[in-house]
């Protein structure tokens, strides 16, 4: 009997997250090695929250908050990866950018959706920009090549159903922080277990 595991991967996450940023460039190549597809799946980790037992960054113990950014750095310095521990536009609402990448996937597909999430991320942990302005998005989408039109797009009813549809599905199994790549029903939290998702894809 074949216990060969799903070559497919739900990727849960919140486009302001520096974990997620952290892992975005690995977990890309790791699923592209394996021959995965990647279904882009970005959450509003506000309703996860209260669901899950997590707080935000704001209302977490002092010590936990000041080891974050510890924590931050160990790993920017580990991964070569340039990072502001304290960007200036942080915390930041993230829905729109969540909209934008969904808009992205929908019309362009999952390569396309991909660098705009790398996109994002990057505007918020190394270039300070505010990925709460709907004018840095519209930047971004032309930065990444893909059509000036993802912006009003990512405003449609069809959107929006699709991102609350998402952060219910990551609710319903059990998904509590981000990232987290789901293979088969496991769930791997934080990019810090991508050694295990690559063993989950080629075993």
């Amino acid at each position: 009997m074949s216990t060969s595991k799903s070559k497919t991967i739900d990727y849960y996450f919140a486009p302001q997250s520096p974990w997620t940023y952290l892992g975005h460039s690995r977990f890309a190549a790791i699923a592209a090695a394996a021959g995965a597809t990647v279904r882009v799946r970005p959450i509003d980790m506000g309703s996860v929250f209260p669901v899950s037992g997590g707080l935000p960054l704001g209302k977490r113990a002092p010590q936990r908050q000041a080891y974050r950014l510890v924590d931050l750095a160990r790993y920017s310095s580990y991964l070569g990866l340039p990072l502001n521990v304290k960007p200036k536009f942080f915390p930041v609402a993230s829905d729109d950018a969540a909209r934008v990448i969904i808009a992205v996937d929908m019309h362009d597909g999952t390569e396309a959706a991909m660098r705009m999430c790398a996109a994002v991320f990057a505007a918020v942990w190394v270039q300070e920009r505010n990925i709460g302005d709907p004018k840095v998005l519209d930047s971004l989408i032309v930065e990444c090549g893909l059509s000036p039109k993802r912006g009003e797009q990512s405003l449609s009813q069809a959107v929006q159903e699709r991102y609350e549809a998402y952060t219910q599905e990551a609710i319903d199994i059990q998904v509590f922080g981000a990232p987290s790549y789901v293979i088969d029903g496991e769930i791997f939290w934080g990019q810090d277990r991508l050694d295990f998702v690559e063993r989950a894809l080629c075993p």
